[in-house]
């Protein structure tokens, strides 16, 4: 999907939280960690102050890739229903691709139907602790509103 979406935005570059990292020029568009690290080099290279240009990234707190375990087919049929039927509050953009990602001001929560198990992946991240929490409990709300009986992860 996201090479997809890379392909449809005439992207240079695309990444997964997982580490995927794919680029749009001077290589053939698949993920190739090698070729990621040696890409990082050669633009650190051109720095006067390596360092600076990695401390100046941003920090922000995240959570790990977190699953709601579900029977088999649930997935799908629950991330359909609530990308036609869910609302977030104080959401910026509500991306329905592979999922819901819901963006906020400070921060991003996402759920996805996993294509190998019976589980929602969900990842969360934010500028401050407060606002992982707010974001969480924007999903939690959503989700337990479609599913009641949901054991969720956070």
């Amino acid at each position: 999907m996201i090479k997809g979406r890379m392909k449809e935005r005439k992207a240079p570059l695309a990444g997964e939280m997982s580490g995927h990292i794919f680029f749009g020029e001077r290589w053939y568009g698949f993920d190739d960690a090698r070729y990621a690290g040696a890409r990082l080099l050669e633009i650190l290279s051109r720095e006067s102050d390596p360092s600076a240009v990695l401390e100046g990234l941003p920090d922000a707190v995240s959570t790990p890739e977190l699953h709601i375990e579900l029977q088999e087919g649930e997935p799908h049929r629950l991330i359909a229903g609530l990308q036609e039927t869910a609302e977030f509050p104080g959401a910026v953009d509500v991306i329905k691709l592979d999922g819901l990602r819901v963006e906020y001001p400070d921060g991003f929560g996402l759920a996805r139907a996993s294509n190998t198990t019976p589980v929602i992946v969900l990842r969360f991240e934010a500028d401050s602790d407060a606002a992982l929490k707010r974001i969480q409990q924007s999903f939690r709300a959503v989700l337990l509103a479609a599913k009641p009986d949901a054991r969720l992860p956070f």
